[in-house]
């Protein structure tokens, strides 16, 4: 028996979860009951993007390297994270707004705008904006936004593989600039469209298409919930840290991260 299995056995389930430092990460400043709760909801949100991001950087590699089984795993396990993000908004909307009220003079100019990582988020599934990138100047985390605005989104990986699949696929397409969100093509409807139109040919690719659908569906489930959460609790209100609050979130509904595959629909 190796020294290396000899440690992992006297490994607790703390020791291996780091449960220590993550129990003690928690530090409410207002002396409010429901802050505990506010702290928490965020936090663990964070380590569902944290995952997200993973698995979706796990599927764009898959991609790239046409192994697309693997690809379809990952991103039906962020669709089954979004469930889970989106009854944390269940949870949070149990505090009112007087009991938000207490506690917002002492959040200061924090805001979940502010989470590099739902942009990082963002980023991988196609809704590029430099502008958010410049908000994180200075920060730690600004080298890593930049990186991830310049990277192919998940969809870009998608439009690559139908052009190697023998689609007729535009350079504006697939030779754009990264770092600005992809604009809808015809082209690229009429290739999903004889995605759709034969399945038994395409079947993987059809099967892609509809983890992709899946996906957005469940990402603007999210945005909904957070949107009418806000509401319930500041109404509309301008949110922490400068932030629009609730029409902020409105207009991030309005737009589409496939935004082909929910035209076709109107094609087929």
């Amino acid at each position: 028996m190796t020294s290396e299995t000899a440690a992992q056995r006297g490994m607790s389930y703390g020791d291996y979860l780091a449960l220590d430092d993550l129990l003690a990460a928690q530090h409410p400043l207002s002396g409010e009951h429901d802050e505990l709760l506010f702290i928490i909801i965020h936090q663990a949100s964070e380590l569902w993007l944290k995952l997200s991001i993973h698995e979706l950087r796990g599927a764009r590699s898959h991609i790239a390297r046409n192994d697309l089984g693997p690809a379809f795993k990952m991103i039906a396990r962020v669709s089954r994270i979004q469930g889970q993000l989106i009854q944390s908004w269940d949870v949070l909307a149990t505090m009112t707004p007087t009991d938000y009220h207490r506690i917002r003079p002492h959040l200061g100019q924090s805001s979940g705008f502010q989470s590099f990582q739902y942009r990082v988020l963002e980023f991988l599934m196609g809704a590029k904006d430099a502008a958010h990138v410049r908000l994180h100047e200075g920060e730690t985390h600004h080298a890593a936004l930049v990186e991830a605005l310049a990277e192919p989104s998940l969809y870009d990986e998608c439009l690559r593989l139908l052009a190697r699949r023998g689609f007729d696929m535009p350079p504006g397409v697939t030779q754009r600039d990264l770092r600005s969100p992809h604009a809808p093509d015809p082209s690229v409807e009429a290739a999903w469209r004889a995605v759709y139109l034969d399945p038994e040919r395409h079947w993987d690719l059809y099967e892609l298409a509809e983890k992709l659908v899946d996906l957005e569906f469940r990402f603007q489930q999210w945005r909904f919930a957070h949107l009418k959460t806000v509401e319930r609790i500041i109404g509309f209100k301008t949110g922490t840290g400068g932030s629009s609050g609730a029409s902020y979130l409105s207009r991030a509904l309005s737009g589409s991260f496939f935004p082909e595959l929910f035209a076709v629909r109107t094609a087929l």
